[in-house]
């Protein structure tokens, strides 16, 4: 049990740190139907401070995490939680050809300036986060979406680890955007006559 001196103490050092981190506004998320199951498409208004682009500038690697959750709710419980998704951005420069690269799972984009690497970046689009043989997710019933992004501290070298927490200049994140869900199931191509 923590006295009250230990509770105030922890209750000043996080509820700042929680303060900050929203930083990036989520825009017109939509989840659709596709061959592959459901794709979710959404859009990121954010920028980088200054301190964050001279990292990138210097050779600091930058991760950036999309996290997707769908649940259900239930009236006798908490909701239950069917799907939760990640996908990680790798944001990098290199001076020798003086570009800045983009990274997702196997796939690399190269930028000459960071604007157009953050214009990407700041665009989600077709990733397939429930797949078509999922069979916790039944079309045509309701759910609750939820979707952040947050610069991932943890993947930072040591150092910067360290100077990062609770420090605002490394504290980037949205809130967690929720909106309802209602799949509906994939269309069928129409028959040929």
């Amino acid at each position: 049990m923590l006295d009250p001196l230990r509770r105030w103490l922890l209750l000043l050092l996080f509820v700042p740190v929680l303060a900050w981190t929203a930083e990036i506004d989520i825009t017109n998320p939509q989840l659709s139907a596709s061959d592959d199951g459901y794709v979710l498409s959404a859009d990121f208004k954010f920028e980088l401070n200054p301190r964050l682009e001279e990292a990138v500038t210097k050779g600091v690697v930058l991760y950036f995490v999309a996290d997707f959750e769908l649940s259900k709710a239930r009236w006798y419980w908490l909701d239950e939680k069917l799907v939760s998704r990640s996908l990680t951005y790798r944001l990098s420069y290199h001076a020798l050809t003086r570009q800045y690269r983009l990274t997702t799972g196997g796939l690399h984009q190269s930028f000459q300036t960071l604007s157009e690497a953050m214009q990407v970046l700041s665009r989600l689009r077709s990733w397939t986060v429930i797949d078509k043989n999922d069979k916790a997710v039944h079309p045509g019933e309701a759910y609750s979406a939820s979707l952040r992004m947050r610069l991932d501290v943890t993947q930072l070298p040591r150092p910067f680890q360290i100077s990062a927490l609770g420090n605002k200049d490394w504290s980037l994140g949205s809130d967690w955007k929720i909106w309802p869900a209602n799949l509906l199931p994939a269309t069928l191509p129409a028959e040929v006559k």
